[in-house]
């Protein structure tokens, strides 16, 4: 597994699709949060990081499917899928290892937005009148949502070998999962009965409940049981398609 793991942090580093998708995230943020005058912080009478935290699951949605999708749609393509089978490994372990230089990858990605909190921390009247608590459980809760998308992209890369598929199909389950779950909720069947057990099936729910700064133990068995969840359905389709 720690052999998968280097290969694809290699793999990835030693391409520019790492060093662009690091780029593209911190310059589409850096615009929302500085430069764009509706969303800009300069604009606003208090310091905060709202304007990222409420952006970048958008953002994820469509870069995290971007790195995802050649997991195993450019191993299928390439016909070097037959290789990795062959090695001393078993396909939890592959799959294992795909995940976690996947999502380190864009946990890497998140680290120089520390420089934000930063700026914010010094613009505040006085300096440092940030809500820490809520900016530590926002970032925990980016970090729970890039796993549970990381998860989603994974499996929808493991179904196809055409990796353009594996993007379109990664973002529909990322948006479905995300934010579809509410908008059914305020159906007129649902509303005012079960509207809340509908809501709390999405991740947004759980996103929100952990940005407010208390991490609830509930909220991260749910993202883990989301991520557990589609790198399973990852190992049955990748076993299904080896025989």
């Amino acid at each position: 597994m720690l052999s998968i793991y280097k290969k694809e942090i290699f793999s990835f580093f030693s391409s520019l699709m790492a060093y662009i998708v690091i780029g593209l995230f911190l310059i589409v943020t850096g615009l929302f949060m500085w430069v764009f005058t509706d969303t800009s912080i300069l604009d606003y009478n208090y310091a905060g990081l709202e304007q990222l935290f409420s952006i970048a699951p958008i953002i994820f949605m469509f870069l995290i499917p971007a790195i995802t999708m050649r997991s195993f749609a450019e191993e299928y393509q390439e016909g070097t899928i037959e290789f990795l089978f062959t090695k001393p490994l078993e396909d939890w372990q592959i799959v294992i290892g795909k995940f976690l230089a996947n999502w380190s990858l864009v946990l890497i990605a998140l680290l120089p937005t520390l420089v934000y909190y930063y700026s914010v921390y010094q613009l505040g009247s006085p300096v440092g009148n940030v809500d820490t608590g809520a900016v530590i459980g926002s970032y925990i809760g980016l970090m729970f949502l890039s796993g549970g998308f990381v998860a989603i992209g994974m499996f929808a890369s493991s179904l196809t070998n055409n990796q353009i598929v594996a993007f379109l199909l990664a973002i529909f389950l990322c948006f479905f999962m995300h934010w579809t779950f509410d908008s059914i909720s305020r159906m007129p069947v649902f509303y005012g009965s079960t509207d809340d057990i509908v809501k709390k099936i999405g991740m947004n729910h759980h996103y929100l409940s952990i940005s407010n700064g208390m991490v609830d133990s509930r909220d991260v068995v749910y993202f883990l049981s989301v991520i557990g969840f589609f790198l399973m359905l990852s190992i049955s389709s990748l076993n299904r398609r080896k025989w």
